[in-house]
């Protein structure tokens, strides 16, 4: 991570001509960093390709690719036939400088006969080390067959192109192929790369270990090597490899060892430093130590933090949230104008991104030097996951323009943006764009688009992409299982899971809170307990308090309230707001008073500032017309200054998205809506539609009542859609909180008048209403 050596500034090198004149003459070359290269022109003879291969290599180590290119355009103007030497020399040129293509094309340039073990191994690292892992392997593969025994640089670059989850499998094989040949025991970094692809590939800590164990030399001297090593430990550039190594390979996850020896240390740079704060950052749960560790630098005074300080300690920040801390490292970050690079200003858009706080990353996305494509995924992903989808196409649009090309993590993050407000028409352009860009075969972008069609309203188009991937995992099984449940398909959710488990996909803790709230979403309880009981004996998942929450719910839903009292009081963790939120919700629906209020006082220990639990209990007094207790409830919202989230329904047409609050009158085409809902109230009147007053919690008379109904969000954006969209086309209603039981029943009456299939996806789940009927069987 670290670069402990600086390059050097000159590159002193000897020539000595082959031609008997030039005998006494010294040709002495030295070439300072601030001196431009002179070579001349003439043909250099063979024995001069030696030295110009030294060149090179001097260039390569000191990390001075220009003047590396100037002297490979030179030998190009030149003429001369390149040797085996030279060639592997330009190849390890541009490897390094990370333009893989110009690498390969002196590769395939290269005469065969002249292609010797180094210049395979050479290709071969070139592609592991520039993330191209299909290109080494099969470099690997078509090296082994001309029949060239692999040596420790071919089996390194090898192993490392398998070191993630695709490729492991083959690494495995080429494991195989080390040990017969014996490399295994003969060289360290064979070792070294075999650990990182159990870890990378498998998340195999116990093979890595294994590996780790039988070395026969490890690395940095794996024991405690800080105390056994002669001395040398009292050298800061050391000390702060220790410190590192530690941090990265300890196999309890502790920071035990790397702060030993960061304790120890006579003297800390700023790679110390930052060695110790990005161990805590790459180790979870220690962000708080990392920022502790960042104020204690920063007090002591004596060292600067560096770009690569500031990047890790704002990553801190960001998984705290903390973006309190975060502005004053800002701040500090400004001063030392070190905003516009790169890694920092990353890490400034990741931490104002995940507190919700859009302008100040974009602020930060924009005084950017240099935008790599880190820079646009992570801002487009931030606001994709801040519902501003608008605000992620505009960029996405940039990466385009800029030439840079998208991901597919740009694509999964416009997916998950599309998917939170239901925004269907972007999410078709969007998998159309992903089609051209050949990412329609991506695991990770099917996953997305499952996800996609499914919280988008379109089940089918879900099911379509499920059917169509050639590879799936358990995320892709728990996106489709989660979907189907979500839009009440509970049989074919539980089908699909006994598929999954049949075709030997080991389902994971999402797996089961799709699975349970499919059978809570059509009050399968016993089915559902079922399934409760058997997630830790036939899969080994211990339940959280999410699955406990789903159980709850499964039980009140079918208005079991004391059973689901019972089982919270049983559960051998202490119950979470979450919990009680659930339980209390169920009593709000089967208007349960005395179970509501033991609820919502629970609820109030816990977090005595949640303004859900305040809501739902003065709901359940309204419900039963208990005024009075409802005035004292809002009274203390207001004390306290809590406020309720408002009711929101929105709609896509056109590919423009349309909000609407409660009694809106803001839209252009208000007065159009209303007359519309006054039509509405009409037609279903007459089929027998019966207005239910008691989902109007204010105390008001019964005609003002009906009045209110009509003015809710959801009925305003159906009135909206009747009137814009065609009538071929399905509605397709988003809202933030739970369809109330008026609306709810309106609906079903207004698809038979105008016999239009209407979607409605509240908070809980999808409702599909169509010829008077709701997939939710009228139970949510």
């Amino acid at each position: 991570m670290f670069n402990l050596c600086s390059p050097a500034k000159t590159f002193p090198f000897t020539a000595k001509s082959s031609s008997p004149k030039n005998k006494k003459q010294s040709n002495t070359t030295t070439i300072s960093s601030h001196q431009s290269l002179k070579i001349p022109n003439a043909s250099p003879p063979k024995s001069d390709l030696i030295t110009y291969s030294i060149l090179l290599k001097s260039c390569i180590r000191s990390r001075d690719f220009d003047r590396g290119k100037q002297v490979h355009s030179l030998l190009m103007e030149s003429g001369v036939e390149f040797d085996s030497v030279l060639t592997n020399s330009l190849i390890s040129l541009y490897s390094k400088c990370g333009d893989w293509r110009k690498a390969r094309s002196v590769f395939d340039e290269m005469p065969e006969r002249n292609r010797d073990l180094v210049s395979w191994s050479a290709m071969i690292s070139c592609f592991a080390n520039n993330n191209r892992a299909f290109d080494a392997i099969v470099t690997f593969y078509k090296f082994l067959e001309l029949g060239f025994p692999p040596n420790e640089y071919c089996f390194t670059g090898a192993i490392r192109a398998c070191s993630n989850a695709e490729y492991a499998w083959i690494g495995v094989v080429v494991f195989g192929l080390v040990i017969k040949t014996g490399h295994f025991n003969a060289d360290v970094c064979v070792g070294c790369e075999l650990i990182e692809m159990f870890v990378k590939g498998f998340g195999d800590l116990v093979s890595a270990r294994k590996v780790f164990d039988e070395m026969p030399e490890k690395k940095c001297g794996c024991v405690d090597a800080y105390d056994k090593a002669s001395g040398l430990a009292l050298d800061v550039c050391v000390g702060s490899s220790l410190v590192d190594m530690y941090a990265k390979c300890a196999a309890d996850g502790s920071m035990v060892q790397a702060k030993r020896v960061f304790d120890r240390m006579p003297d800390r740079n700023v790679m110390s430093w930052t060695a110790i704060i990005a161990g805590h950052v790459q180790r979870e749960g220690f962000d708080l130590e990392a920022i502790k560790l960042f104020c204690e630098m920063m007090v002591e005074g004596r060292v600067s933090p560096n770009h690569f300080t500031y990047s890790s300690v704002l990553k801190a920040c960001a998984s705290l949230s903390n973006d309190v801390i975060g502005e004053q490292i800002h701040s500090n970050v400004v001063k030392s104008g070190l905003a516009s690079i790169n890694c920092v200003g990353n890490s400034l858009i990741s931490m104002y991104a995940r507190s919700g706080r859009m302008e100040e990353a974009r602020k930060a996305f924009d005084i950017l030097f240099e935008k790599n494509l880190i820079s646009y995924n992570t801002i487009v992903d931030g606001y994709a996951k801040n519902s501003n989808s608008e605000g992620a196409f505009e960029l996405f649009h940039q990466i385009e323009d800029t030439g840079i090309g998208a991901s597919s993590f740009t694509f999964a993050s416009l997916l998950s943006g599309v998917a939170s407000i239901g925004a269907i028409v972007k999410g078709e352009q969007v998998h159309g764009r992903l089609i051209k860009s050949g990412f329609e075969s991506d695991r990770c972008i099917g996953n997305a688009l499952i996800s996609m069609y499914s919280r988008c309203g379109n089940i089918d188009g879900a099911s379509q992409v499920f059917n169509e991937m050639e590879m799936r995992n358990v995320i892709s099984w728990t996106s489709m299982i989660t979907g189907l449940a979500k839009h009440g398909y509970a049989a074919r959710a539980l089908k699909m899971f006994r598929e999954m488990v049949d075709a030997g996909i080991k389902p994971n803790e999402v797996t089961y809170i799709a699975v349970l709230s499919a059978c809570s979403h059509v009050g399968m309880v016993a089915e559902g307990m079922e399934h409760f009981n058997s997630m830790n004996k036939e899969h080994g998942i211990v339940p959280r308090m999410e699955h406990y929450a789903c159980v709850v719910d499964l039980l009140g839903r079918s208005s079991l309230l004391e059973e689901a009292l019972e089982f919270i009081n049983s559960m051998p963790l202490n119950a979470d707001a979450l919990v009680w939120r659930t339980l209390l919700g169920a009593c709000r629906v089967h208007g349960n008073m005395k179970l509501g209020e033991i609820a919502a006082k629970h609820i109030l220990e816990i977090d005595p500032h949640d303004p859900a639990a305040y809501i739902l209990l003065s709901n359940l007094y309204a419900s039963t017309n208990q005024w009075n207790n409802v005035g004292e409830i809002r009274k203390k919202m207001k004390e306290r200054k809590l406020r309720k989230e408002a009711g929101c329904s929105w709609i896509e047409d056109e590919n423009t998205m349309h909000k609407f609050y409660v009694g809106d009158t803001t839209h252009p085409k208000a007065r159009e809506i209303f007359d519309e809902l006054a039509r509405l109230a009409s037609e279903i009147k007459d089929l027998g539609y019966v207005p239910d007053i008691d989902f109007v919690l204010h105390d008001v008379e019964d005609e003002q009542r009906e009045q209110y109904l009509f003015q809710h969000s959801e009925k305003i954006a159906l009135a909206f859609s009747l009137i814009t969209t065609p009538n071929s086309k399905p509605i397709r209603i988003f809202k933030n909180l739970r369809v109330c039981g008026d609306c709810h029943n309106a609906m079903k009456y207004i698809s038979v008048s105008r016999k239009r299939e209407i979607v409605v996806r509240d908070s809980n789940r999808f409702h599909h209403f169509k010829d008077g009927v709701c997939s939710c069987n009228d139970y949510w």
